[in-house]
């Protein structure tokens, strides 16, 4: 999924997006609010990591500014504040959760899984798709119960598709959630990599399709067959 880190202080913005990274997603991050609503409004994330005290524009400015736009995505504030009021009137202003300083990462991904949830109306870490089942909170695949190994694009590129699964989702839609800014970019990634998780997720006999493609529209992931 594609995050959004907003924070000033480098050590802390540096060791998120990279601990965000590790477990697959693509992370975009700045160190100031105008930044941070110029990548908010343009692009569609689905989490926003937002620290309440930045240069310029305040984290509440920004949350303001986001929340204008219509953005779907979820927030999670970050501050070294710990005072009821500040959590309080974050909350109200539209943040999704808060998260204080000093935390500890495994907590961040925690919290990150839950608004990922909520983002795409799951109740549970696990999304299940006919035999397909991702566990989002141990990043396993499995298919009949035998673990299917994939790469950290690929597992990211799994979950978008299954977050949405039974809906088309296009290759534009794919590109938006599953890539950032630091990402190459060329014309037919995103099929290179359908290739990648179909030869899989369709490697034992009996495990039968479940990316397809619709012609003009993008890709669907279902159990049901369904005419390429």
């Amino acid at each position: 999924m594609r995050i959004l880190v907003v924070e000033d202080y480098a050590p802390v913005r540096t060791a998120v997006a990279e601990s965000l990274r590790e477990c697959g997603h693509a992370v975009d991050d700045t160190d100031n609010g105008q930044d941070g609503v110029w990548y908010a409004v343009n692009n569609d994330y689905d989490v926003i990591i937002l620290d309440l005290m930045l240069p310029g524009l305040s984290g509440m400015d920004v949350l303001k500014r986001v929340q204008e736009s219509g953005s779907q995505a979820r927030v999670l504030m970050l501050t070294a504040r710990d005072a009821v009021e500040d959590r309080v009137a974050g909350l109200n202003a539209g943040a999704d959760d808060y998260l204080i300083k000093p935390f500890a990462m495994e907590e961040l991904h925690a919290r990150v899984d839950v608004l990922l949830r909520r983002r795409y109306n799951r109740r549970s870490s696990v999304i299940e798709v006919g035999d397909l089942k991702i566990d989002t909170s141990t990043q396993t695949v499995t298919r009949s119960g035998i673990e299917v190994p994939l790469t950290k694009r690929e597992y990211a590129l799994l979950v978008f598709l299954a977050s949405r699964a039974g809906e088309v989702v296009s290759r534009s839609e794919i590109w938006d959630h599953v890539y950032d800014f630091t990402s190459d970019a060329h014309s037919n990634v995103v099929d290179v990599y359908i290739r990648y998780l179909r030869k899989k997720l369709e490697q034992k006999p009996g495990w039968t399709r479940l990316i397809h493609t619709r012609r003009g529209f993008g890709y669907i992931l279902n159990a049901e067959k369904s005419v390429e």
